[in-house]
């Protein structure tokens, strides 16, 4: 750990050591926990004296913790796959069949007159007294005296028995108890804010059972009255919950937790860093379910009702499957899906859940520096950090396969069975030697010079060789020089490739001596918070082959990490020429490591045609912004596929009415309904059609809007959704 509150090149502590809380934080209040009035000056106060300020004039008013509590109790139900859980209503899988609201109100006026008319023409004797005759037969000889009591009770209750069977009759058919639901108070209550009971304390969360259910009451004691006194944020339970899953676990002790929480209440077990929350949140989050929500589903018939008006959200769940997005320049890949996520998953590091590692160009807007641990500013002279060029291996064939594939793993044969094989063999063959000779890898200019075959360079390495007595060394060396200038040696190509990054730019950078501070992926086993920044601005073949060179070695240490229960993911902003045949199998294996990629593109033309389709099916999350040329909708609607819908195929022919009760009848007809008198003939039959065409993903998706696909770790899938991105 640095001074600076930065990580370790090589990582940090995974259990770092609780630290004493600072003085209270001045800060906005997390997302979704508003910020609350002072409290008042205490009681007791002399008559005539003013109070004691409670802080200093302007200073920000300090919370009272009811907006955390409130967070913090807050329904989440569980939900399909994508579903924004904080505060969420559950709706049904199914659209139900709603009438229009003319059709409906007509339809009850008129069954009331209906019910109204029946029962004047019965009251009234017009239609006989035939509907008498059950009172007549059920009525005692003995109650038949006019005007006597029991006669009077017996009449009228049976005149309104009749009556209701009416009520009864005409109101299913005027569908009365729809227009009470829909605009009774039913409608009024729904409309209005439903205040929950408040929770038992056993099963309220602010009160923490589960450390008292274990024996650890004071600890609870001191959480929750944290908590009441706003002492405590989204950030502190998360990490707190998460150092008591390892209590549970045991791989930590229950009394040192303890101790720890009494000592610091909500300040316990901080990340290294010290920090309890980030500068500043661009998005909406819920630490509690660890999601983001980047955007509202579309009240669209093409989604699903239930995911309908639903905030859509995404978490380690969802980008354990991996993420591609793909739109052109200002569709909102940055903005809108690539800060949102990177904030998220620097929140749950400081929350001791996660790892992850943002790329992009320099002034991507990938959010401020405080916001991470290590910032690599490749080329950038002030940059506190390297960049470890192998990955903190020191095996030899690993980094020279990691090595291989940030260099030409793009020239590789895209096809199944293509590799990068030879290449790894030719970095091979001198990165053994080198590296017994000095217990090392080479630099960039030194590794250059031994892939030209500079004699120099060549014959010092093989005299070393011989006076260390390293003869399996010298076997690789000397296959290596048969090698050099044979055609088909790819030495030449590597060598070029390793070229673009022995620049002026990068003469401070790649130091393998031992003396800079390089970053090396080996750190995620810790939950670290990584940005580099890449040098697009005219270097932009160096920072392809950087981005390969980080996207391989990710791949290649979140599948080694001891710690599989932290979530790592690599978030790569324009994947541009880093996608191959083995990144391709990489992102594969992330799923079964605990851990995701996001990349984005531009178009799907930046990938090789041969690797669309497997790009495509392994990543589990899929959107495609507006914008997409038909050509990239082609690929998303065909890995997309298809589905059964009922189609119906609907044929009116109007009637025409030929005498005047027909025409009076017709009118009514149009005054309920709307529209003209038609007789309809209605065929339904099956069809497979596509979920969304081409044509639909390049011309109907409206802009800031995206068609976005999920997968979860578990298998559970949401068909394509169509998301406003910007709400």
């Amino acid at each position: 750990m640095n001074t600076d509150g930065t990580q370790d090149a090589h990582g940090a502590h995974a259990d770092p050591v609780p630290r004493p809380a600072g003085p209270p934080p001045t800060a906005a209040p997390a997302s979704d926990v508003p910020s609350q009035p002072a409290r008042p000056p205490a009681a007791g106060q002399l008559a005539g004296i003013p109070p004691r300020p409670v802080r200093a004039p302007g200073a920000p008013a300090l919370p009272d913790g009811s907006g955390f509590l409130a967070w913090l109790r807050a329904p989440r139900p569980d939900a399909a796959p994508g579903i924004w859980r904080f505060g969420h209503r559950p709706r049904p899988a199914e659209e139900p069949e709603v009438v229009p609201a003319r059709q409906l109100l007509s339809g009850a006026l008129i069954a009331f007159l209906v019910g109204w008319l029946i029962w004047s023409l019965l009251w009234n004797g017009y239609l006989g007294g035939w509907w008498l005759l059950p009172l007549y037969a059920m009525i005692p000889d003995s109650w038949a005296e006019p005007h006597s009591f029991a006669a009077v009770v017996a009449v009228y209750t049976y005149y309104t028995v009749v009556a209701l069977v009416i009520m009864v009759g005409v109101g299913r058919l005027g569908r009365w108890s729809e227009v009470w639901r829909r605009y009774g108070p039913p409608a009024w209550r729904r409309a209005g804010p439903r205040a929950e009971p408040p929770p038992t304390p056993s099963e309220d969360p602010a009160e923490w059972p589960q450390l008292r259910a274990a024996g650890a009451q004071e600890a609870a004691d001191r959480l929750a009255a944290e908590a009441r006194a706003g002492l405590m944020r989204d950030v502190d339970h998360a990490r707190i919950t998460r150092a008591w899953q390892g209590v549970r676990s045991g791989r930590h002790n229950l009394a040192a937790f303890t101790r720890a929480v009494l000592k610091d209440g909500a300040a316990a077990c901080l990340h290294p860093s010290g920090e309890r929350d980030l500068p500043v949140r661009a998005a909406r989050h819920d630490l509690a379910t660890a999601q983001v929500r980047i955007g509202t589903t579309a009240d669209d018939p093409r989604n699903p009702y239930q995911y309908r008006g639903t905030g859509l959200a995404l978490g380690p769940d969802l980008l354990g499957t991996s993420l591609l997005a793909v739109g052109p320049a200002g569709s909102g890949k940055t903005s809108s899906v690539v800060r949102p996520l990177a904030e998220s998953l620097c929140l749950q590091a400081l929350a001791g859940r996660a790892a992850v590692v943002v790329v992009g160009a320099a002034g991507a807007g990938l959010g401020p520096a405080d916001a991470y641990d290590v910032v690599v500013r490749i080329g950038d002279p002030e940059s506190a950090y390297d960049l470890d060029l192998y990955g903190g291996t020191h095996d030899p064939d690993e980094a020279a396969a990691v090595l291989a594939e940030a260099l030409v793993g793009d020239l590789a044969d895209p096809h199944p069975g293509g590799g990068s094989r030879r290449s790894t063999t030719v970095l091979a063959q001198l990165l053994g030697p080198f590296h017994a000779v000095h217990g090392r890898f080479p630099s960039v200019p030194e590794l250059r010079q031994l892939l030209d075959g500079a004699p120099g360079p060549l014959g010092a390495l093989r005299k070393a060789l011989t006076d260390a007595g390293q003869q399996a060394m010298l076997r690789e060396l000397d296959a290596r020089e048969r090698q050099l200038g044979h055609p088909g040696d790819l030495g030449s190509v590597l060598a070029d490739r390793i070229a673009l990054l022995d620049r002026p730019a990068f003469a401070a950078f790649f130091d393998t001596s031992g003396q800079g501070r390089p970053f090396s992926l080996r750190a995620l086993d810790h939950p670290v918070r990584v940005r580099i920044d890449l040098p697009e601005r005219g270097h932009a073949d160096a920072s392809r082959i950087l981005a390969r060179l980080v996207l391989a070695q990710f791949t290649a240490s979140a599948a080694v990490r001891e710690d599989r229960s932290l979530f790592a993911c690599l978030v790569l902003d324009d994947a541009t020429g880093a996608v191959t045949p083995e990144a391709v199998r990489g992102i594969q294996r992330l799923r079964s490591a605990n851990a995701g990629a996001v990349l984005t593109l531009r178009t799907l033309d930046d990938v090789p045609r041969p690797l669309r389709g497997p790009l495509l099916g392994s990543t589990g999350c899929r959107m495609a912004l507006s914008g997409l040329t038909p050509w990239d909708g082609q690929d998303f609607a065909e890995v997309w596929g298809k589905e059964w819908t009922e189609a119906r195929d609907v044929t009116d022919r109007q009637i025409i009415a030929e005498t005047p009760l027909g025409k009076t009848v017709h009118v009514l007809r149009r005054v309920i309904t709307g529209n003209a008198p038609t007789a309809r003939a209605v065929t339904v039959r099956q069809v497979e059609r596509e979920r969304w065409s081409a044509s639909e993903l390049a011309h109907g998706v409206p802009p800031g809007h995206a068609v976005l696909s999920l997968t979860n770790v578990r298998g559970e899938h949401a068909p394509p959704l169509l998301v406003d991105l910007r709400s």
